[in-house]
C-alpha cells in the first residue's frame, strides 16, 4: 500500500525566511509556509517548519496533520502516530479528518506488521466514513492476510464501488479471483480463454484447478514471458479484454498456457545445468520436501515453478538425487528437545567416528549395540543420525558396554578420562574374547 499517495493534504503556498519568523507569525502563516516547503518536496524543511507550528500553535489540528503528514512522507512512523494522535486529541466528534486520521494510523500499524491494531484502526475509521477507500482496502488487506479471501474481496468490490478507477484494489480483487468466483464466473472466465467447448455447462474439479493455474500463470507475468519469448506473440495464445479502457487485461489462452509452461520448462532445465546440476539429474531432482519438480511432459510443477525462481537467484532450493528430505523445523525441534532430555538423564553424546570404532572393537554390529548394549540412536534423515551412550550402570553390565567403550576411547586422547569397571568385558577379556562373534551378535 503507498501510503506517502494517502496524505489528505497538498501544500501550494510561497516559502522565504528562517523558520521561526513564520511560527511567530501564527498558524496561518506557519501551515502555509510547511505547505509550500511539501509542494516542492523539500520534506525536511517541511518536517521542521511544521514542528515550530505546533510548538507555537498545540490545539491547532491542521498543523498536527500537516506534520503528521510530513513525517509519514520521510517514514518517520512513531512521530507520525504520535502527530496523529495529538489531532485525534483536538478533533471533535465531527470532525471531517477522523477517517482519515483513523486510515493513516491503520498504515502505519500495517507497515510496522502490526495487523491487529492496523485492522482496529481501519474499522474506527470506517465507522466513521464507511466510504474510506483507503480504510476498506487496508481492511481487506488484513482479512487476506488471516485468511478470509472471500471477505477480503467483498472489502476491494466495495473500494471499486466508490473508486472504479483504483488501480491497487483492482489488481488485489484481480488476485483472488480463484478465491470467491463462483462456478458460473470460472467457467465464463475459462470460455474466455479458450480452455473449454464454449457449451460446458458445469464446472468439473478438474476445470476448476485449471483455471486456477492459468491464473496463477498470468499473475506471475505469463504474459510478459512470451512476449519476451517471441517477437510478435501468436494471437491464438493471448486474449485481451477491454482494449483500449482502463481496464484492458490480456489473459492466457488453454494453448499460450500451455506455451508458456514449456518455455519455462526449457529454461529451467538450462538454469539448472549451469549452476552444476548434471543433464541426467535435472528430472530427478526433487523440492525439499521430497516432490518431483518435473512433470513427464518435462514442464515445472507449481513446486517446481519455485524451485526454478530459487535457482535463478542462485538460491539452492532443491534435493539431488541420493540426497535425504531435511527434517522441518518443527522435527528439527522436536528432536533437539529428545536429545536434551537424553542428556538430562546423562546420556553421553558419542560421534560417528567413535561409534565406528566401538563396533570394531567389540564386533558387535550397530544394530547389537543399540538392542542390547546401551546404544541409543537419534536418526534426523536416512544418512544423518545422533548417536548417545547409556549411562553407566555397575548394576547393569550389559547395558553399560558402550558408555564403558566411549570412555575408553577417549582416556587415549585425555588421560583424566575415568574409564569405569564392567564386569561383562572383564570377564570376556580374561579369555581373549570380544564382546561379539564375526556375526556381529553376541556370544
Amino acid at each position: 500500500m503507498r501510503v506517502k499517495q494517502l496524505c489528505l493534504l497538498s501544500f501550494v503556498l510561497f516559502f522565504a525566511g528562517p523558520v521561526s519568523v513564520y511560527a511567530a507569525q501564527g498558524a496561518p502563516v506557519c501551515l502555509e509556509q510547511g505547505k509550500k516547503s511539501f509542494a516542492q518536496k523539500n520534506y525536511q524543511q517541511a518536517k521542521s517548519v511544521l514542528s515550530q507550528c505546533a510548538k507555537a500553535n498545540p490545539s491547532n489540528v491542521d498543523v498536527w496533520l500537516s506534520l503528521a503528514g510530513a513525517q509519514l512522507t520521510l517514514d518517520e512512523l512513531d512521530e507520525a502516530e504520535q502527530s496523529f494522535t495529538r489531532a485525534l486529541s483536538k478533533m471533535s466528534r465531527t470532525s471531517p479528518y477522523i477517517s482519515y486520521t483513523y486510515s493513516m494510523m491503520g498504515d502505519i500499524a500495517l507497515k510496522k506488521q502490526k495487523n491487529d491494531e492496523a485492522l482496529a484502526y481501519y474499522t474506527k475509521s470506517l465507522e466513521s466514513n464507511a466510504a474510506n477507500v483507503n480504510s476498506l482496502i487496508g481492511k481487506g488487506v488484513i482479512i487476506e492476510y488471516q485468511g478470509d479471501k472471500e471477505e477480503a474481496a467483498d472489502f476491494y468490490r466495495s473500494a471499486l464501488a466508490v473508486e472504479p478507477l483504483n488501480l491497487i484494489a483492482r489488481q488485489r480483487l484481480i488476485n483472488l479471483e480463484p478465491e470467491y468466483f463462483t462456478d458460473a464466473e470460472i467457467l465464463a472466465a475459462l470460455k474466455q480463454r479458450y480452455a473449454i467447448p464454449p457449451d460446458t455447462k458445469e464446472l468439473t474439479e478438474k476445470q476448476r484447478q485449471l483455471f486456477s493455474d492459468i491464473h496463477s500463470a498470468e499473475q506471475r507475468k505469463g504474459v510478459a514471458y512470451l512476449k519476451n519469448k517471441y517477437t510478435k506473440v501468436p494471437s491464438e495464445y493471448v486474449v485481451t479484454l477491454n482494449k483500449g479502457t482502463e481496464f484492458e487485461r490480456d489473459l492466457l489462452t488453454l494453448e499460450g498456457y500451455k506455451a508458456l509452461s514449456k518455455h519455462i520448462g526449457q529454461d529451467a532445465i538450462s538454469v539448472f545445468q549451469q549452476i552444476g546440476v548434471p543433464i541426467q539429474s535435472v528430472f530427478s531432482l526433487r523440492n525439499m520436501r521430497g516432490e518431483k519438480i518435473f512433470t513427464e511432459e518435462s514442464t515445472l510443477t507449481k513446486s517446481g515453478f519455485y524451485v526454478y525462481t530459487e535457482a535463478l537467484k542462485n538460491r539452492k532450493a532443491f534435493l539431488l538425487p541420493g540426497e535425504s528430505v531435511p527434517p522441518s523445523a518443527a522435527k528439527l525441534e522436536q528432536i533437539n528437545r529428545y536429545m536434551e532430555d537424553l542428556k538430562s538423564q546423562g546420556f553421553v553424546q558419542i560421534s560417528r567416528s567413535e561409534k565406528k570404532k566401538i563396533e570394531k572393537e567389540t564386533k558387535c554390529s550397530e544394530e547389537t549395540l543399540r538392542q542390547e548394549l546401551g546404544l541409543t540412536i537419534v536418526p534426523v534423515t536416512k544418512k544423518k543420525r545422533y548417536y548417545f551412550a547409556a549411562p553407566n550402570n555397575p548394576n547393569d553390565a550389559k547395558k553399560s558396554v558402550t558408555y564403558y567403550y566411549t570412555m575408553l576411547l577417549r582416556s587415549t586422547r585425555n588421560p583424566s578420562v575415568q574409564v569405569p569397571s564392567n564386569s561383562l568385558v572383564d570377564s570376556l577379556k580374561y579369555y581373549d574374547y570380544t564382546v561379539c562373534l564375526d556375526d556381529g551378535k553376541m556370544l
